[in-house]
């Protein structure tokens, strides 16, 4: 089983203890295959745009979602830190004086109090995710470990990638790369698959955004590439970019990358992916008594994403390793006076 709430890891426990914020099963999009994504909590980077908010602080949370609520009260009556109350806008949580004791989340018959943080053992969360192993073996997949950033539980995320290479399953990790050299000691050598985030080549434009310079992020990822040319592990690096107007979606920031890109890694990078701006997390910073910037920032147009994609294909790079994935926005309908007139013109 894994650990309670307020299991907090020692220091002497990083190794066999992790704070987890969600387990995805039958995931497609965080490397080849049918894949289990485990997100580990906490991260080095806060980006502005950043879609699982949820990630960020390392340690577990209370939110409550409003459309579970049946506005019984039970919450409040259990709170021993009388740190929720009932508003004309639903549950309000004194954050200040919430201590996520996790007695709300248990007593709650509908579910709308809930815990985002889960404290891991080793053990537990390896046989939970080979519950999955039918479907990497049929299709290719295998484990993937995102964030948040884990390389922050380097220690558990060693162990976690040697256990999974113990039962031959292919590995991923999900990184940002914002972290001490060594930590890449740590993962490394158990690690198949890098899936690595370069947000924005500008380092002052880089901390604007995500509150961190990107000097180390650089240096770590020169690092991946030297020992894959050696022919150390991993086997296989994929380059993510985060497509978000207003800040990464730039023709200079893309074709900047992939300068970068074909100058520092040397054929390495088996995939370049422009991940559009996806704005679903919105309810998520509601419930987090959080602010977003982006909130009412509509979806990237299709013919952005292509524009840049093709700015990335002639950037210097493969132009066969550059893709784009996600949400677009569809163009809008002709009005009514334009159809009208087509129609004029089409009977005339």
């Amino acid at each position: 089983m894994h650990a309670t709430e307020n299991d907090l890891p020692a220091d002497d426990a990083k190794d066999s203890l992790a704070t987890l914020f969600e387990i995805q099963r039958l995931s497609t999009e965080d490397g080849p295959g049918i894949r289990t994504t485990v997100f580990f909590k906490g991260c080095s980077l806060a980006c502005a745009w950043c879609h699982n908010p949820e990630s960020i602080s390392a340690r577990p949370q209370l939110h409550w979602i409003a459309s579970r609520c049946i506005g019984c009260g039970t919450c409040g009556t259990v709170c021993p830190e009388d740190a929720l109350k009932r508003t004309a806008e639903g549950v309000a949580i004194d954050r200040a004086h919430c201590t996520t004791c996790g007695a709300c989340a248990a007593e709650c018959p509908s579910t709308a109090m809930e815990i985002i943080g889960t404290h891991w053992h080793l053990d537990a969360l390896v046989h939970e995710v080979l519950k999955d192993q039918a479907y990497f073996a049929s299709s290719g997949g295998g484990v993937t470990a995102g964030g948040g950033e884990p390389g922050l539980q380097a220690s558990f995320l060693s162990a976690f990638l040697q256990a999974l290479k113990q039962a031959n399953i292919h590995t991923a990790v999900d990184t940002c790369g914002c972290y001490p050299a060594q930590t890449l000691d740590a993962f490394l050598p158990f690690t198949d698959l890098v899936l690595y985030d370069i947000k924005e080549i500008d380092p002052e434009r880089h901390r604007t955004f995500t509150g961190r310079g990107n000097a180390q992020i650089l240096d770590n990822l020169r690092t991946i590439g030297a020992r894959m040319v050696s022919g150390a592990a991993p086997q296989e690096l994929w380059i993510r970019t985060p497509v978000i107007p207003q800040a990464t979606a730039t023709e200079a920031n893309i074709a900047g990358i992939g300068q970068w890109i074909a100058a520092h890694l040397k054929g390495t990078v088996a995939r370049w992916e422009l991940c559009a701006f996806n704005n679903l997390c919105r309810d998520k910073y509601l419930r987090l008594d959080r602010d977003w910037s982006y909130n009412s920032q509509p979806l990237l147009p299709l013919d952005t994403l292509e524009q840049l994609a093709d700015v990335a294909r002639r950037s210097g790079v493969d132009p066969a390793i550059v893709h784009w994935s996600g949400p677009t926005r569809k163009p809008p309908a002709p009005s009514d006076e334009k159809q009208e007139r087509s129609t004029a013109a089409t009977t005339a």
